[in-house]
């Protein structure tokens, strides 16, 4: 079959996908270079918060938990583009899983491994177990004493080339299980375990920038974006006021749609989304920069 050639001037709907697809891969590696600690960091300031709390000090507006709230507020307003463009454990989610996907297609399989959609969609709540495990840990000051159990502890250690993992034994396995999941299941760390992700799923979401479906024009019978979305998820009707707080903003759904029924709240962003995730990736990272991170 005759490889289309790329039309930079009037890239069709197969190019712009594309496209797309390589604006995602460089700001996730963008932010992964330049800004790999957002996750520990702000993360840190749930354990710092509940950890004050525990002991009945005051708690004060550290780097940290100034850090928990930029990227909290951005989220509110934008959703969670962090978790799809710029989360250092979500990108090499990605970056696993589309392994996975090429190993399969070399090898000739049209449909590779997937776990139970349902078992997933029960598994999903295991992340809420997770924050409330830690917040409790915290709380009652036992948290420290489990520093090499905690596989983003071993994450942020290897990333920055530190392989003194004597006293992260456990921590280590279980980042090697979290990434034998990643491996199978997309976003497996982000839908099932990670305790930011449960923090960012009960944040209200603003509906301006969610995103959104015409299920009027729909075709009949199509489910071409929930098939496609990682976290399995059925968009909402637009003029609904309640987005969903597990949507990772990864924009795939926009891409699937046939009839282009995908869009946010906002009309002039229909048409510019690559620019407007450009725009976005901007205000994080300026955000994140006058955070400290």
């Amino acid at each position: 079959m005759k490889k289309e050639k790329f039309d930079w001037k009037n890239p069709s709907k197969k190019q712009w996908k594309q496209i797309h697809a390589w604006t995602r891969t460089i700001i996730q590696i963008f932010f992964f270079v330049m800004m790999p600690s957002i996750f520990t960091t702000a993360f840190s300031g749930v354990k710092y918060i509940f950890t004050r709390i525990g002991t009945g000090e005051a708690v004060s507006m550290t780097a940290f938990v100034t850090a928990l709230a930029a990227i909290c507020l951005y989220t509110i307003v934008f959703g969670r583009f962090f978790c799809g463009f710029a989360c250092a454990f979500g990108s090499v989610g990605d970056w696993l899983h589309a392994l996975y996907l090429w190993i399969n297609k070399k090898a000739g399989k049209k449909k590779p491994w997937k776990p139970d959609r349902q078992l997933m969609k029960w598994l999903s709540y295991v992340k809420y177990a997770v924050l409330a495990l830690i917040v409790i840990l915290c709380f009652t000051g036992f948290y420290g004493k489990t520093s090499g159990w905690s596989p983003w502890d071993v994450f942020s250690m290897l990333r920055s080339g530190n392989l003194r993992l004597a006293a992260y034994i456990p921590g280590l396995i279980l980042l090697i299980l979290i990434f034998a999941g990643m491996f199978v299941e997309e976003r497996f760390f982000c839908k099932v375990l990670c305790p930011m992700g449960a923090v960012f799923s009960l944040l209200p979401i603003l509906p301006l920038y969610a995103l959104f479906r015409d299920r009027q024009n729909c075709l009949k019978g199509c489910i071409a974006c929930t098939r496609m979305c990682p976290a399995d998820l059925e968009l909402p009707e637009r003029g609904s006021f309640h987005p969903s707080g597990h949507c990772f903003q990864c924009q795939k759904c926009i891409d699937t749609c046939p009839k282009g029924n995908v869009r946010c709240g906002v009309k002039e962003v229909k048409g510019n989304e690559l620019l407007f995730t450009l725009i976005r990736a901007i205000i994080l990272f300026a955000l994140m920069k006058l955070a400290g991170v």
